[in-house]
């Protein structure tokens, strides 16, 4: 007669479970390992370019308006008070948002609120801007729906946002992005956009070099043939090799929430290559989210060191020659 001894008992059963749960979790990252390969592309990382392919940028426009809304946004929302123009031919008048009809003329300005810095140091709720949206990437690669940001910058095409590299390039050039400029609950009142081309600094594709964690996006809208972006929304210039310390803005998406948050202080710098900015509660998705001082000038994006900071500190690259190279690359057919 055998005896049964409990706790030997209760240990294998503990340890089939164990088991079970590993390999039902290495059978999960394998799927997810799968996705994220999925939405990759090798493009050109010795020259840091990727020239989408237009039907696969369709799919994800399609796919993002399954769940997005274009057309103008609720009036009663309060979009935010301008105090100036958007530089680039879309600067104008504040006309209404395009509900699909064609382009419109001219975007309501970005709010200067960079010389006042927040009080307490904590980063709010805010308007949306038509110029800074929310960055897309639907299907199964592992990330909420809108995972990063991005502004519109003035370009000779009127087709050009900048992000963070880490927002476009990683184990690859995501192939499903879009972008959606003033984004709010549900609502893409300029419409979504998609790449034609991706470019990033060849030291960021080699080996994620937090010195060159900035990006450049040239993008159209399909449907709307020759539709220019900036004639939309507006655009912000880029101020290269700024002089620090300098009032300034960060306004990003949360990845949890469907309207944008702001924090204004003075950026510094942190060494030769990195901009710093003291702000608590920027989560993750403000990742690509402009760093603008004077209103509209741009003088960084979230990300570079520690993939754009912690609980109390944002980060930028430096937009120092290196940047400016990667522009000037990004702006040429």
């Amino acid at each position: 007669m055998s005896k049964k001894v409990p706790g030997r008992v209760v240990g294998a059963t503990l340890l089939t479970a164990t088991l079970g749960a590993l390999v039902l979790t290495g059978g999960w990252y394998a799927w997810e390992l799968r996705g994220i390969a999925a939405h990759r592309a090798d493009g050109d990382p010795a020259l840091g370019t990727y020239r989408q392919d237009p039907e696969r940028a369709d799919r994800t426009a399609f796919a993002v308006l399954d769940d997005v809304t274009q057309g103008a946004p609720d009036p009663s929302q309060d979009r935010g008070s301008a105090t100036g123009t958007g530089a680039g031919a879309g600067s104008g008048s504040g006309a209404a948002p395009d509900s699909g009809a064609g382009a419109a003329v001219g975007a309501t300005a970005l709010r200067d609120t960079a010389g006042r810095p927040s009080d307490p140091l904590v980063a709010r709720p805010a308007p949306a801007e038509p110029s800074v949206g929310a960055l897309f990437s639907p299907g199964d690669d592992g990330d909420p729906d809108h995972h990063c940001s991005a502004v519109v910058v003035h370009s000779p095409g009127g087709d050009l946002i900048a992000t963070a590299a880490h927002c476009v390039y990683g184990g690859g050039f995501r192939t499903n992005l879009a972008f959606a400029p003033g984004y709010r609950d549900g609502v893409a009142p300029y419409g979504v956009w998609v790449p034609t081309r991706i470019d990033v600094d060849p030291r960021w594709a080699e080996d994620q070099d937090p010195a060159h964690d900035v990006a450049f996006v040239r993008l159209r809208r399909p449907g709307y043939p020759g539709q220019r972006l900036e004639d939309l929304t507006g655009a912000t210039t880029i101020g290269f090799r700024p002089r620090l310390p300098a009032p300034a803005r960060l306004v990003g998406y949360p990845n949890t929430s469907e309207q944008p948050l702001e924090c204004s202080n003075t950026a510094v710098a942190a060494g030769p290559t990195q901009l710093r900015l003291d702000c608590a509660d920027v989560p993750n998705g403000t990742s690509g989210g402009p760093v603008l001082t004077g209103g509209d000038t741009l003088i960084g994006v979230i990300g570079g060191r520690d993939g754009g900071g912690d609980e109390r500190t944002s980060y930028s690259s430096y937009f120092g020659d290196g940047v400016e190279a990667l522009y000037e690359r990004a702006v040429t057919p």
